[in-house]
């Protein structure tokens, strides 16, 4: 019966799903005490074709995560005719950062000082800057991406200092829990960590991109201004 109801879930419209995933962020900007809409919804397209993201697009949703290079080119110069904001959420390699640089409004997986000074050499003359999360390793997971929170204040300090660049926030992706408080408490240290920081380097970092499927309550609880929705929206990967 499980199996089934997996089934019928996974055949839903991309329409019926995304309007349903909506619902439960609006739902949970009224029980948390946010002011609604005021939560980004990132849409991660990774692996799913133009055509999805531009049903997509159709309901309203602007703002679309890739981790995958190559393949987010193709989609970005695909749906160039469109007004979208595109958003790299992936580890980057530094004979990445030249693409990213030019064609990505907003990387939420900074870890390293060396990635971000080639985006800032390679954003281009006349583009905004380019919006930054510093991903932390808040666990210290080996295989996680990110950085270690004791090294966090120095990143922060050398990066906020590149002109090309503008740090928004922190992001994160803690261990699987299923237990509310538990994933509560773990986005409450990435929180009180950007408090600490905003105090120490006189900044004001406002944004937190924490939260995704099966934690996106408790993130925006606990200050979550992006939430990164991949399946729950466009269903399982081709």
């Amino acid at each position: 019966m499980a199996h089934q109801k997996e089934a019928a879930s996974d055949s839903k419209p991309i329409e019926s799903r995304y309007h349903e995933l909506v619902d439960r962020l609006r739902s949970a900007e009224i029980r948390f005490n946010r002011p609604v809409g005021s939560v980004c919804l990132v849409a991660v397209s990774k692996k799913h074709s133009p055509s999805a993201v531009r049903r997509v697009n159709n309901l309203g949703q602007k703002d679309f995560g890739e981790n995958q290079l190559q393949e987010s080119l193709t989609k970005i110069k695909d749906l160039s005719g469109l007004s979208l904001s595109w958003h790299f959420i992936g580890s980057i390699q530094t004979n990445k950062c030249r693409d990213i640089a030019i064609h990505f409004d907003w990387v939420h997986s900074i870890d390293r000082l060396k990635i971000a000074e080639r985006l800032s050499a390679f954003r281009p003359i006349g583009l905004k800057p380019l919006n930054l999360f510093l991903q932390v390793n808040l666990q210290k997971e080996p295989t996680k991406s990110g950085i270690n929170p004791n090294d966090l204040l120095q990143l922060a300090s050398n990066i906020s200092k590149l002109k090309n660049l503008r740090v928004q926030g922190l992001m994160a992706i803690p261990k699987p829990s299923p237990d509310f408080n538990q994933q509560r408490q773990v986005f409450k240290l990435l929180r009180n960590m950007q408090a600490d920081l905003n105090r120490a380097l006189n900044l004001d970092l406002q944004c937190l991109s924490i939260g995704m499927t099966d934690d996106l309550e408790a993130a925006v609880a606990e200050g979550a201004t992006h939430v990164r929705i991949g399946t729950a929206i466009f269903g399982p990967r081709e």
